[in-house]
């Protein structure tokens, strides 16, 4: 039996044990994924508190659904899935309570598509990672989405209920902004009594 065949074993009988509620095998799931989960709602929420909160309901309702998994795709993008959707539901409760508004701009993206370069210009992913806490949310969500979480444009302008076209200019602007963003700390750590 090859690795990946025993670990897809592995998980389908953690996932069957947690349909009969047994409670060793939802810890092991948990474990498996919570870190996971955390950061992928971190990286949306940009709030330690509230991404601990969902991803605590993201198991609690994968748990009570997983009659709704149906194994055709890995139980970890079902649950990402949960945990995007109920971090984006947070995030509008949230700018609703603040009485935020959410730009919503339809644009032709004439910008470069490659993502090739980002990496060279970005750097560190950790740095990449905390120069997006600092964006708008409608900035963060996007790039969280697609360089963390490995949607393409299509999905998130499904995931966000925003056309194709909104969603690839959304990330074009985010990226430049981000990329403004690393440029000007970059600047500041080279020559910090000008700035």
């Amino acid at each position: 039996m090859t690795g990946e065949n025993k670990n897809y074993d592995i998980h389908r009988n953690l996932i069957e044990g947690c349909r009969n509620n047994d409670r060793k095998a939802q810890v092991r799931l948990y474990d498996l994924y919570y870190k996971a989960m955390y950061n992928t709602s971190y990286r949306i929420l940009n709030n330690p508190a509230e991404a601990e909160d969902i991803m605590q309901e993201a198991f609690l309702d994968a748990f009570r659904k997983l009659n709704g998994f149906k194994g055709t795709g890995s139980f970890g993008s079902w649950l990402k899935r949960i945990v995007v959707n109920k971090s984006l539901d947070k995030l509008r409760v949230r700018k609703e309570t603040e009485s935020l508004e959410v730009e919503e701009i339809e644009l032709e993206d004439t910008t470069q598509t490659d993502d090739s370069y980002a990496g060279n210009v970005f750097g560190r992913i950790e740095d990449v990672a905390r120069t997006m806490e600092t964006l708008p949310d409608r900035y963060r969500i996007v790039l969280a989405l697609h360089l963390f979480e490995g949607y393409d444009h299509e999905e998130i302008a499904e995931i966000l209920n925003i056309s194709y076209n909104n969603a690839r200019t959304r990330y074009s602007r985010a990226k430049q902004r981000l990329l403004k963003e690393i440029e000007d700390q970059k600047a500041h750590l080279i020559n910090p009594i000008n700035n």
